[in-house]
């Protein structure tokens, strides 16, 4: 007696393998596309901080954070009162890049952008979860001088105000530098920092070749 086998045809395999590597085709490139959307994010984080300390200084004639008639230029704003308070008004922005000091002026920096139409968000200082500035991986995005003694992020950045950004990992801090440095994460303007290491350190062995996973936080001096 003669019995019927089914099964699938070599063909029939060979269109499934084909349809199975368009799938994986598609989603690998569909989270290269997602990537470099966050890397672009990431980048217009830094161009738009330096844009918002110069459209503030165009209006005001003070720097955001730092102007010390922000109340009467602002409705609403905070004066900031530095330590020691003869910092107010000197032309630059003294406090760390993350501070939580409701009085520093790099804290008060987003307060007054924002207070002044110039960019959107919670203006309200003791807003802990809504106030601080967020990049797209959650990170903060923060301001400060270059000036060693007031809390320099990284030993050997240069440029007026130094703009950091927390969180990112390490794949995305070699594109952002390739995008907008030299392409070394230990030198030229951009420079990485693993995250929670004591401010003004560099770990350059570690840090010239970032690893994909860790995360970092990217200063770069403008």
């Amino acid at each position: 007696m003669k019995r019927n086998q089914s099964g699938f045809t070599l063909i029939e395999i060979a269109i499934v393998l084909v349809i199975i590597g368009l799938l994986l085709g598609g989603v690998m490139k569909g989270q290269e596309l997602i990537n470099s959307a966050k890397v672009k994010n990431l980048a217009g984080d830094f161009k738009n901080t330096s844009l918002y300390i110069y459209s503030y200084q165009d209006k005001y004639r003070s720097l955001p954070g730092d102007d010390i008639q922000a109340s009467s230029h602002v409705t609403g704003a905070t004066v900031a009162a530095p330590s020691p308070i003869t910092d107010l008004g000197n032309g630059r922005i003294d406090g760390k890049w993350d501070s939580t000091t409701t009085t520093d002026e790099s804290f008060l920096f987003w307060q007054h952008i924002r207070l002044s139409g110039i960019a959107a968000g919670i203006t309200n200082i003791n807003d802990t979860v809504g106030y601080p500035q967020r990049n797209t991986l959650g990170g903060l995005v923060g301001i400060t001088n270059s000036i060693t003694a007031k809390g320099l992020p990284i030993t050997g950045l240069k440029g007026a105000y130094i703009i950091c950004s927390s969180n990112v990992q390490g794949k995305f801090a070699k594109q952002l530098d390739i995008m907008m440095d030299d392409g070394s994460t230990s030198t030229g303007s951009m420079m990485t920092q693993i995250t929670g290491q004591i401010a003004g350190a560099i770990d350059v062995a570690a840090e010239s070749a970032p690893d994909d996973t860790t995360l970092y936080t990217v200063c770069m001096g403008v």
